[in-house]
């Protein structure tokens, strides 16, 4: 929903027009909502303060097929408050190696969760991070974590053990991806490309 990308444009066309032009050429599921000039040195990726992820579990009795490519469908009914106690132990700055895709490559580890909550919207589970950067499979990772928690399989206190564990194996499995979404891409200034959940490019 968020996603930005950013390039140079040696044509003069107004930001309106390309943006015109670009979804004719475009398939039917993929839609520029804006075009933004920026700045010569702004980069969608390197620029970027921090994302936000979302992550909607379906939790009910029985599938709906009209989302399983939105959602994870977790039938057995999660306890919400357990997942609640155990997610203020993920924010903060913290070393995610625990939360991290075994075999990734990056210079650190250290991410910063500025944000982390579950909510129930009638009969989905959201889970929405707020991060200045994520590791790859992490958002995944840590609501797979979540889920046992709210299955029970664990307590809300053993989240703690885990990120300062520093290893993979004692996370929980990786979450489906279907689930996942990135809603916000923040940005230093709103003339930088900030893409808010209801608009993206």
């Amino acid at each position: 929903m968020g996603q930005v990308a950013s390039f140079r444009c040696p044509s003069a066309i107004p930001t309106t027009a390309l943006q015109r032009a670009l979804n004719s050429l475009l398939p039917r599921d993929v839609v520029v909502h804006e075009v933004q000039d920026v700045p010569a040195d702004f980069h969608a990726r390197f620029s970027a303060l921090g994302k936000v992820y979302v992550y909607r579990i379906l939790n009910r009795p029985i599938r709906a097929p009209s989302r399983l490519r939105y959602a994870w469908h977790i039938p057995q009914v999660l306890d919400l408050p357990a997942v609640a106690l155990a997610a203020p132990c993920l924010q903060g700055t913290h070393d995610f190696k625990s939360f991290q895709a075994t075999g990734s490559e990056v210079k650190t580890t250290e991410r910063t969760l500025m944000e982390l909550t579950a909510t129930r919207e009638g009969d989905e589970i959201v889970i929405s991070c707020t991060a200045n950067g994520f590791l790859r499979h992490m958002v995944r990772n840590i609501v797979g974590t979540l889920v046992e928690v709210g299955r029970g399989a664990r307590p809300p206190a053993d989240v703690k053990r885990i990120l300062d564990g520093c290893d993979r194996q004692l996370a929980g499995a990786t979450a489906p991806p279907q689930g996942l979404c990135l809603v916000r891409v923040m940005y230093p200034s709103r003339e930088q490309a900030s893409i808010d959940a209801d608009s993206g490019s």
